[in-house]
């Protein structure tokens, strides 16, 4: 079984409104990141682009999505848990709590940010130690 087959057969398992919850949440996730692939990893599931970046978990009275780099976004309004991990933040989410979809959105398209390389920018700096080059005068120059 692949990872979208064992997610699928994770949320139908739960059979009530965290399953259901799970369900959205990984629409929100897809939609928020196109390039995020679905994996399987610690009996949960895990979405990644160049990494890890999200995973989720249903536990007895909450769904949790844990951001695997969450200490090193701007802090949000959206973490409620996790928030003194060195480097995951976490959002429990209770069967009555609506969702800020269009915050979750941002918080993953951030956290996909995080592990997209960065462009080298070319360093303009001087070395102060470094002498300047010295002047060629043309072969056929006359003094």
């Amino acid at each position: 079984m692949n990872a979208s087959e064992l997610i699928d057969n994770r949320i139908a398992e739960l059979g009530d409104w965290r399953g259901k919850m799970l369900s959205r949440l990984r629409k929100l996730i897809l939609a928020a990141s196109p390039g995020m692939v679905e994996e399987w990893k610690w009996d949960t599931p895990v979405w990644s682009q160049n990494g890890n970046v999200v995973a989720a978990g249903a536990f007895q009275d909450h769904v949790k999505l844990n951001f695997f780099k969450g200490a090193l976004l701007d802090d949000h309004r959206l973490f409620n848990a996790g928030l003194d991990a060195k480097a995951t933040r976490a959002i429990d989410i209770y069967e009555k709590d609506a969702i800020d979809e269009a915050a979750l959105k941002a918080v993953i398209r951030a956290a996909v940010d995080l592990n997209n390389p960065k462009p080298k920018v070319p360093s303009k700096a001087v070395n102060p130690a470094a002498k300047p080059a010295a002047k060629k005068k043309p072969k056929n120059s006359r003094k």
